[in-house]
Parts: C-alpha cells; sequence; structure tokens
C-alpha cells in the first residue's frame, strides 16, 4: 500500500517518519517544490526503515504520487508566533488552488487527506475544487489527543483510557464537548469522585485552556508543532488503508453547519462513511454553532464564496 506525502516540510517530513515507524504502509513517497529537500528528507527517514518496518521510501515529482492509496497534503506557510491559523487563509488558499487539481491528477484513486492550516476551511476549497475526490482533513484528531492527555494527567491514568471529542475549528473556537467525556467507562466527574480526586470549573478551565492553546505555546518554544500532528496524520492514514471504520474527529464538509468543521466521524477505505452527531447540552450546541459561524466567515472572504449566490 502506498501513501504519497505532499509538502516535505516539518509537518509533512514527520507524518512520513511516523508512518514508517508505525509500518503502516509499504511504500512511501514524498514530494516537494523543494525537490532537494524532498529527497533529503526521504533519504533520512528511509534509513530508518532497515530498523523498523522495511517501508520502501522516495521522493519525486507530483507524477510520481501515482498508484497512492492516501495522499497527505500538508504542503503551505507555517503559522508563525503570534499568529492564528485563520491568519494564514490567504497565502494558502491560493496555494491550493494551483496545487489540488494536480495532486488529484497525479493520484486518481486517492483519498486526499489534508493537514494544512486553516485545515478546516482548506478541506472546504478542496472539497469544493474537486467535488467528486474523497477529501478529508485531520481536524481536531490532534486537538481530542491533547485534551485526552491533558484529562488522563489530572486523573492519573494512562491517557488511552480517557475519551472524549473537540469539536468545530481546529483553532481558538473549537469546542471541548465535557458532557461525553468518559475516564475508564465513567462520565468524567464521576470518575474523579470516584477517586478522590478534585473536579472544579477551575481544573477544568485549566484542561480547557491547555487543548486550546498547545499550539501557540509549542510555537512559541520551538516555532512549530509537529511531532503530535505527524503521529495524529499516520494514525489516521492507517485507518483508511486499512478499512477499520474507525470513529474519529476528522474535519469534513458538514451540512448542518454549513462548513467543514470536526465532528465524530466513521472513517474507512473511502474516507469519510458517515458522520455521527453528538448529543451535545445546550451551552456546548450553542457553541459549535458559534464556532461554524467563525469559520464560514472565513471561508466567505475567498473568492469561490464571496461571488456565490
Amino acid at each position: 500500500m502506498k501513501v504519497g506525502v505532499v509538502g516535505a516540510g516539518l509537518v509533512g517530513a514527520t507524518a512520513a517518519y511516523a508512518l514508517v515507524l508505525r509500518g503502516s504502509c509499504s511504500e512511501l513517497l514524498l514530494t516537494d517544490l523543494d525537490a532537494a529537500r524532498a529527497d533529503a528528507e526521504a533519504q533520512d527517514i528511509a534509513h530508518a526503515s532497515p530498523v523498523s518496518h522495511g517501508t520502501r521510501v522516495d521522493s519525486g515529482p507530483l507524477d510520481a504520487l501515482s498508484g497512492s492509496r492516501v495522499v497527505i497534503v500538508a504542503a503551505g506557510a507555517n503559522q508563525q508566533p503570534g499568529e492564528s491559523r485563520l491568519d494564514l487563509l490567504g497565502k494558502n488558499a491560493a496555494i491550493f488552488r494551483d496545487l489540488m487539481p494536480r495532486v488529484a491528477a497525479a493520484a486518481p484513486g486517492a483519498v486526499l487527506l489534508i493537514a494544512t492550516n486553516p485545515v478546516d476551511v482548506l478541506t472546504d476549497l478542496s472539497a469544493r475544487l474537486l467535488p467528486d475526490r474523497a477529501v478529508l482533513g485531520s481536524g481536531t484528531v490532534l486537538d481530542s489527543a491533547r485534551l485526552r492527555w491533558l484529562t488522563a494527567q489530572h486523573a492519573g491514568v494512562d491517557a488511552t483510557h480517557v475519551h472524549g471529542a473537540v469539536l468545530g475549528e481546529h483553532g481558538d473556537s473549537e469546542v471541548i464537548a465535557w458532557s461525553a467525556v468518559t475516564v475508564a467507562g465513567l462520565p468524567v466527574a464521576a470518575f474523579m469522585q470516584a477517586r478522590g480526586r478534585p473536579w472544579t470549573p477551575d481544573i477544568r478551565a485549566q484542561i480547557e485552556a491547555g487543548t486550546r492553546g498547545a499550539a501557540a505555546a509549542i510555537i512559541q518554544g520551538k516555532r512549530a508543532t509537529y511531532y503530535g500532528i505527524g503521529a495524529a496524520l499516520a494514525r489516521i492514514t492507517e485507518r483508511i488503508l486499512q478499512g477499520r471504520r474507525a470513529v474519529l474527529t476528522v474535519s469534513a464538509p458538514t451540512p448542518a453547519y454549513g462548513v467543514s468543521l470536526s465532528v465524530p466521524r466513521i472513517v474507512g477505505a473511502a474516507g469519510v462513511l458517515e458522520t455521527v452527531m453528538p448529543a451535545l447540552n445546550d451551552a456546548e450546541a450553542a457553541a459549535l454553532e458559534a464556532s461554524a459561524a467563525v469559520l464560514r466567515a472565513a471561508r466567505s472572504s475567498l473568492a469561490e464564496w464571496s461571488s456565490a449566490p
């Protein structure tokens, strides 16, 4: 099974490295406008192959994506300190208008997995440019992992036993659906009570702030985030390749909100197979609609929508 990665920067290269270490695919192709960078990253990652899973790793032009089952698109400008994801929209939308039709033509059978920020609006744009293709975005899979890790730290348990979802925008307006967060099958408040651990509005607010502000804090400290999103992209890719029908908070066009955003979806070989709308309380439902409004407003600045009737 072949996977392509478009954009050999920190996110694309780290996703490729994660795919090799996890043995997610048998063949991996990196491509970038900077061919020397793609080749160097491919060689470096290939040297990990003999001591991991033997994945064949190479670089090449866009045409070399042919035969890919999944193509991860991580090309574009990166978020800078003090900059929001939505601040990147103009630059990256221009890149995507040119790039995405060429990617689709080079890999006609591939599911296209968008990682470039702002991921929700760029997923929407890609779906509009390629209406007959399976397109999804990494969405809030990483945000949900951050929520689970922070909650597990407070609960004093392995993070794999925490389940919860971050919804809406992968960005400042994202929504934490606390009403559905569980630890070992118990509502989070009940689990904390059973363990004799405090669970107060202040603690919940600290976890929310840590989840929502994680990227900004990491970027401030080391200029970019890439390990978490690289692992998240590898996980999504595996679920597509294996047809696992996994439930993940990926981003995709959502008619109920009129924009691409993240809610739980069943992901399999054809990409998004089904959307499963969560049961939210009134405050969470209102916050999710507000997050959708932020994304609709951002998207309206693009020519594809500003000129629409």
